[in-house]
């Protein structure tokens, strides 16, 4: 089957520089041993007769074969040349691709024997150094090269033709899915069937049988022949009756009953892949970073800069992105956070070292946190209070009742003492300012997360070291008559951040472990943080899932579509920084609400 790609780039000008391409395939041990295209993309024939000229000598070092088979494959004279190629014979598998200068570049991967009467899902990932091949679901097999980048996408989208090149595939194919982004893998593995995989086969295929002739012996036509067709619009009519229509559009496949088009899959929004827009040279280490909205301003940054001398950033996004908006002296800070009363907006900032010019003794150690106020006459964000913290880790601002609280999570007071109050302020709408309304005792508190549960608000503590071990108790507050009351208290092992998260009805707690430590023994950071969920029946959080984690800081919860995700933020695994951060994505089980034990994976 051949068809132009304008049919499949409806609304792009380029072939993607990153993609995959996922086939499911058998082929007979008595299989041809000549080599048969998977898939190919070709120029079409008048622009190859365009560029023709003098680029026969061109390159003509160490591609000697590959241009011999190319102008084999010229003379054909039924089809343009080969830009982009997927390759199959026994014992290997090929990718070819047009580099610099126009050559033919070939990779193969060997040891690949697919010709085992066997089903095999391959996925080849197209990065922009490298190749990788996984084989139902198995380890990978990589290629790297900078040539790679030279790829000649430049042809304009008419230009390109999908179709079988050179030699018919002569095995079975049961899928063939051309998918945008780095690597497709993740869709379909790990996998319960890795060599079936499945992508993009809808279960209703597998049951259809090709018509050849109606009872009266009529032939079909070519169209109704098609076992899928490809465009925008198509009539389903009985001559029709159980033909596939794929509209690249929708990204939809429709199945026609003999009067309308029935969906059998249709693309739902789907995470792919960031691409780097800006970087952003800082002052000192960063330790947080706080996006907002100011009305009538934009979108704002504030990063919390260790450096006591060159204070912390706050950023304006612009057209080309963001811009260096203010400074403001800050002293070893390790947070901020925003939040507003009515139309006034806030910052507090979360400093952990005291400021230069007094001196305090290591015991009675007092850092001082500030809150800005954003001014509409100047601009600015201006100091409006300072608060007294230690060592202060993060701040939480929520309302309860229509009263605006903020909670310091203080760390550690002087050296040696983190079993310390923590506090929780209110806001006085007499003096204009926050008030302390209640002490809370914590040990080495790292984070805070308010959270509501219908008519109940949760307010919960990350603690991380008592000053002998990190094997401590976080607690989960729940508020009773205008204060908060201990609901229950979660064994944690250097805490370092909870993440609420909901789903339909069901309430999850996340908590991110960093390390395991007692006394002088060593410590493992290789360890497990976990999930929890909350069981509405017997009132308390319950383990509901164990997730292996490298001195994990943060877990951000967060949905695309119809899709659920978590990430971890890994930071130390006991011998390196350069670490990858996790993506989770929930079972589509959890999200079903079907019973049984239902995973993040």
């Amino acid at each position: 089957m051949s068809f132009p790609s304008t049919q499949l780039l409806v609304n792009c000008d380029l072939f993607p520089k990153e993609f995959s391409i996922v086939v499911t395939l058998k082929f007979t041990h008595s299989v041809s041993k000549r080599n048969e295209y998977i898939f190919s993309l070709l120029e079409s024939k008048k622009v190859e007769k365009r560029e023709a000229g003098d680029k026969k000598d061109e390159n003509n070092k160490g591609n000697i074969l590959e241009r011999t088979k190319e102008r084999r494959q010229k003379s054909n004279g039924e089809r343009g040349r080969i830009i982009l190629g997927l390759r199959f014979s026994r014992k290997r598998l090929h990718f070819l691709f047009r580099g610099h200068g126009g050559v033919l570049e070939h990779w193969a991967f060997r040891g690949t024997r697919l010709a085992d009467n066997r089903w095999h899902t391959l996925v080849l990932a197209i990065g922009s150094h490298h190749v990788r091949l996984t084989v139902d679901c198995s380890s990978p097999l990589e290629m790297y090269s900078r040539s790679f980048t030279t790829i000649q996408w430049q042809y304009s989208k008419s230009a390109r033709t999908l179709q079988p090149y050179h030699s018919r595939l002569t095995g079975l194919l049961r899928q063939l899915v051309l998918v945008p982004g780095s690597d497709a893998t993740h869709h379909i593995c790990p996998s319960s069937e890795p060599h079936l995989s499945v992508l993009s086969v809808p279960p209703l295929l597998s049951d259809l049988t090709i018509m050849g002739k109606e009872a009266d012996g009529h032939v079909i036509s070519y169209e109704t022949q098609e076992r899928v067709s490809v465009g925008l619009e198509r009539a389903c009519s009985e001559l029709l009756q159980g033909q596939l229509w794929f509209n690249p559009l929708r990204k939809g496949l429709y199945l026609c009953d003999g009067t309308v088009w029935i969906t059998v899959l249709e693309d739902h929004k789907r995470l792919d892949y960031v691409l780097e827009h800006q970087v952003l040279t800082t002052s000192s280490e960063t330790h947080d970073v706080e996006v907002f909205q100011v009305p009538g301003i934009g979108l704002m940054a504030a990063m919390a800069h260790r450096s006591t001398a060159s204070g912390s950033a706050v950023y304006l996004w612009s057209q080309t992105g963001f811009q260096l908006y203010q400074n403001i002296s800050t002293y070893g800070a390790l947070a901020w956070r925003h939040f507003g009363m009515g139309k006034k907006v806030f910052l507090v900032v979360s400093n952990s070292g005291g400021r230069p010019d007094k001196h305090f003794s290591k015991e009675s150690e007092t850092d001082s946190s500030v809150i800005y106020k954003w001014s509409k006459k100047r601009k600015r964000f201006v100091r409006f209070q300072t608060l007294q913290t230690h060592c202060a880790r993060d701040w939480e601002a929520f309302s309860i009742n229509q009263q605006t609280y903020l909670a310091v999570a203080n760390h550690r007071q002087g050296n040696h003492n983190h079993t310390i109050n923590s506090v929780i302020y209110k806001w006085n709408q007499l003096t204009k300012s926050f008030e302390v309304h209640q002490f809370l005792l914590t040990t080495g508190a790292y984070d805070w997360e308010f959270f509501t549960v219908g008519p109940y608000h949760f307010l919960v503590v990350a603690n991380a070291f008592d000053g002998v071990t990190t094997s401590v108790d976080s607690v989960i507050y729940v508020w009773v008559n205008g204060s908060f009351r201990v609901f229950q208290t979660i064994k944690t092992f250097c805490a370092t951040d909870w993440e609420m998260f909901q789903i339909g009805s069901r309430v999850f707690l996340a908590v991110a472990n960093g390390h395991r430590l007692h006394g002088n023994g060593p410590s493992r950071y290789t360890i497990n943080s976990t999930i929890y969920e909350l069981d509405m029946n017997g009132q308390l959080f319950v383990r509901f899932q164990d997730i292996v984690t490298y001195s994990a800081v943060d877990w951000e919860f967060f949905s695309l579509g119809e899709e659920y995700f978590l990430v971890v933020a890994n930071s130390f695994n006991g011998e390196s920084y350069s670490l990858n951060s996790i993506l989770y994505r929930v079972s589509p089980a959890i999200v079903n609400r079907e019973l049984g034990k239902t995973k993040m994976r």
